[in-house]
């Protein structure tokens, strides 16, 4: 009931999911080693059987699963939309091969993404889940991304990343209530773009959510300039911040 489609939505959804394959294609065969998908509609809530959320296909959970065709063993998809993910989550809750991490404002629509929750069967610990609270910013989210997101990336070494950006947890979106700005979303672009060089893995970025049209273009860019020179020197984020959220992962993983 919250998604509506109109005559052109379902191959435009096809498109999108069509595009970010033909990405994973040209970056596995060395020809790109980032890419960038501008699609519409987004994806992440989409589940196998149901569509919801803006959704129609999961463009994300596809991609990864083409790049697992063409012979990728694992696969981390990190998702900064201030929603939480849960057709990602779904999809990929008993996979070992493909991990979930997300920051998502919380409470918040879709209702999912507890901390406690971590997968089910192969795939327990390969759900990360990292709510925050209303008023979070470039601080946290940072914190996050630096001592949670990268040291699991480290630990589980994926021949593909792929990003759910969504752009709805900047702080002038009306749909949510965090504080991120453009500097934040370039920062935390700079840091994955590092760590898949670091890796040697593709990074893929893919379009969800941003409901301010200024600061979905301003956060683009930011994003986009980041990915471009993941040398560049950022100040550190506060080790601290991540704490609370590493103690409940050291179940599973070494952060």
């Amino acid at each position: 009931m919250d998604t509506v489609a109109s005559h052109g939505s379902w191959e435009a959804a096809l498109r999108a999911s069509g595009g970010a394959c033909d990405a994973v294609e040209r970056m596995l065969s060395n020809e790109d080693r980032t890419a960038f998908c501008a699609f519409r509609p987004p994806g992440h809530h989409a589940e196998r059987e149901r569509a919801m959320g803006f959704c129609l296909t999961n463009h994300v959970a596809i991609a990864a699963e083409h790049a697992r065709s063409l012979g990728v063993e694992r696969v981390l998809i990190f998702d900064w939309d201030v929603h939480h993910g849960n057709g990602t989550e779904e999809i990929f809750k008993a996979s070992s091969a493909v991990l979930y991490a997300s920051i998502h404002q919380s409470p918040l629509y879709p209702g999912t993404g507890d901390i406690s929750y971590s997968g089910e069967g192969e795939g327990e610990g390969f759900t990360v889940n990292l709510p925050v609270p209303a008023g979070s910013g470039n601080e946290l989210f940072r914190a996050l991304v630096d001592h949670v997101v990268l040291p699991i990336a480290r630990e589980h070494r994926p021949g593909l990343i792929a990003i759910s950006a969504g752009f709805d947890a900047h702080e002038a979106d009306p749909l949510a209530s965090c504080r991120v700005t453009e500097d934040g979303f370039g920062a935390m672009a700079a840091a994955m773009t590092a760590v898949a060089a670091e890796l040697k893995a593709p990074l893929l970025v893919c379009l969800e959510g941003g409901y301010d049209p200024r600061a979905l273009g301003a956060s683009v860019v930011a994003t986009l300039e980041g990915m471009g020179d993941e040398r560049q020197l950022l100040p550190e984020s506060d080790e601290s911040l991540a704490e609370p959220y590493r103690g409940r992962l050291r179940a599973h993983w070494p952060v």
